[in-house]
C-alpha cells in the first residue's frame, strides 16, 4: 500500500496544473464578454426601454 500511496504522492506532486492557461482562458472570456456587451448594450437597452413603456402606457 505504501508503493501506491508513494506514487500518488509523485504524481500529485509533478501535476501544478496550467495556470497560465486557465488565465488567459479567463482574460480571453471576459473580452469577448466587454466586446459583445459593447457592441449589444445599446440596442438591448433600447428594447427593454421600448417594452418599460409598452407595459407603463398600457391601459
Amino acid at each position: 500500500m505504501s508503493r501506491f500511496m508513494a506514487a500518488v504522492r509523485a504524481r500529485a506532486e509533478d501535476e501544478r496544473g496550467d495556470v497560465p492557461g486557465w488565465v488567459l482562458i479567463t482574460l480571453m472570456t471576459a473580452g469577448l464578454v466587454i466586446v459583445i456587451w459593447a457592441i449589444a448594450g445599446p440596442a438591448l437597452s433600447g428594447v427593454f426601454e421600448q417594452a418599460i413603456d409598452r407595459v407603463t402606457t398600457f391601459k
